[in-house]
């Protein structure tokens, strides 16, 4: 939709793949103004979240008390909460940052960077301020990141990350991991699992090694073509609705713009004609053949006055003589209906009649396209590919509409009463033939009375307590 597309983030390189092949885009990574010295340690693992959670508490408690700020990334709410309430328990200050609290997100991120500060907070809370380390912070070695679990995609992962040593400021990050954790239990875990059993570890004896942050790394890649694959599927059924919704809204904008559309209508009425001649008096059959009855049935329907059609005349016709007495004749019964109500109030009326025509048609459109998609993947069980048999049953559906778009305009224009309102000065001037004291200084209006009628089981109105049958009603 735009000319160009650029834009910067600091995170866009592991998603590389997906820039070039959906938007077209390379990406550039540009050095940072100073040289980072951010210290990334090896992931570690425990068998256990309970594990994970009391090693992660550990750390932050020998990091608190030397002074040294913590930020704590978590991957949900949830998680914050549970690592919040472990550090109540060990008496350790902190803050918690989520969605809870967005409106003190700033002032609560800016701070995570004084002396001794803990916070704990969702990947996603807090961005777009800058944490600022506090006086005699940058020689304990900076802000300390500490997350306590990966993220299906390693975008997020760096953003957390990115989150300290900045500027040229020191920094170091971890992250906290367990077999039970989403990422683990769906790649790779089963192998780790049962190094640790061989090896007889403990449920809070970690494994600290390099090559486990590779294979999680590579599971998370993983994860990420899977993801890509599923919104370029995505994207792929949206292109061919994209393409159809293009058509629609240029319409509508030349619609709303009060163009004048007796072109578009004359065009519409020709084809609707046209449709007749295909369906009930088509080229390969004999005239004998021809289906009349239905013909003018249709005829009137749409586009011809009722009784002007004869079927003894009609069927005497050859094919083109037909066709042209049709069109000739919708034509003329268009142009007299313009001739008695005016082109300007007949303009009005087309793109009125248009744009709720349009409008109606492409909700249904919406609705049947949904319906399609949902269904579609079974195709897949036939040894047929659904994203070729729902292009090929979208378009089919399109031009579908387009004639009953076509028809209903029609329709509505030749079928269409148009009522003229009185003014209100014509009004006036017959009332005032009728009670000549209207115009008159002196008139005096009276009040409109109405009259309610007391029901039957209602309270009687004259105070009795009873009900109105049996009391003054009860001989009417």
């Amino acid at each position: 939709m735009y000319d160009k597309l650029s834009g910067m983030t600091g995170t866009a390189k592991t998603e590389e793949q997906e820039f070039q092949k959906i938007y077209g885009l390379d990406v550039i990574v540009i050095p940072t103004n100073k040289p980072m010295i951010r210290t990334d340690y090896p992931d570690v693992i425990y068998k256990s979240k309970r594990a994970k959670y009391k090693a992660a508490a550990n750390e932050i408690e020998e990091l608190h008390k030397k002074g040294i700020p913590v930020l704590v990334g978590t991957t949900s709410i949830q998680q914050s909460e549970e690592l919040s309430d472990i550090l109540k328990k060990r008496g350790i200050k902190h803050n918690v940052l989520n969605a809870k609290f967005h409106e003190k997100e700033a002032e609560i991120i800016a701070d995570a960077g004084q002396m001794g500060a803990v916070t704990i907070a969702t990947n996603m809370a807090g961005r777009g301020t800058d944490i600022v380390l506090g006086e005699g912070v940058p020689e304990l070695g900076g802000l300390h990141i500490l997350g306590t679990e990966r993220h299906e995609s390693r975008r997020i992962d760096n953003q957390l990350r990115g989150r300290c040593a900045r500027q040229g400021d020191p920094g170091a990050t971890r992250f906290y991991l367990s077999l039970e954790d989403d990422l683990m239990r769906l790649f790779g875990s089963d192998n780790i699992s049962g190094i640790m059993d061989k090896l007889g570890m403990e449920e809070d004896e970690p494994i600290e090694h390099k090559l486990v942050t590779r294979s999680i790394e590579s599971a998370q890649k993983k994860v990420e073509a899977r993801n890509f694959e599923m919104r370029k599927h995505v994207l792929e059924y949206d292109d061919v609705m994209n393409q159809q919704r293009e058509v629609i809204y240029a319409q509508r904008r030349e619609i709303l713009q009060k163009a004048n559309l007796k072109n578009n209508i004359v065009d519409m009425i020709n084809r609707v004609v046209d449709r007749t001649m295909s369906m009930y008096a088509p080229e390969d059959v004999y005239s004998e053949e021809w289906d009349i009855p239905a013909l003018i049935a249709y005829a009137e329907e749409y586009y011809a006055p009722e009784g002007w059609l004869k079927a003894e005349e009609l069927q005497a016709m050859s094919r083109d003589e037909l066709s042209d007495f049709l069109h000739d004749g919708a034509l003329n019964y268009y142009n007299k209906k313009e001739e008695m109500i005016g082109s300007e109030v007949m303009r009005e009326l087309e793109n009125l009649v248009m744009l709720k025509v349009l409008d109606s048609h492409w909700m249904e459109q919406l609705d049947a396209m949904d319906m399609l998609r949902e269904g579609v993947g079974l195709r897949a069980y036939g040894q047929r590919d659904p994203l070729v048999e729902y292009k090929f049953e979208a378009y089919d559906m399109f031009e579908a509409m387009k004639d009953a778009i076509q028809d209903d305009v029609v329709r509505y224009i030749y079928r269409v009463n148009i009522v003229t309102q009185p003014k209100v000065e014509d009004h006036l001037a017959n009332a005032s033939v009728n009670n000549p004291s209207v115009d008159g200084e002196d008139a005096k209006r009276e009040p409109v009375r109405v009259k309610h009628e007391v029901g039957r089981n209602d309270p009687c109105p004259c105070g009795s307590g009873k009900k109105y049958k049996n009391c003054c009603g009860k001989d009417k």
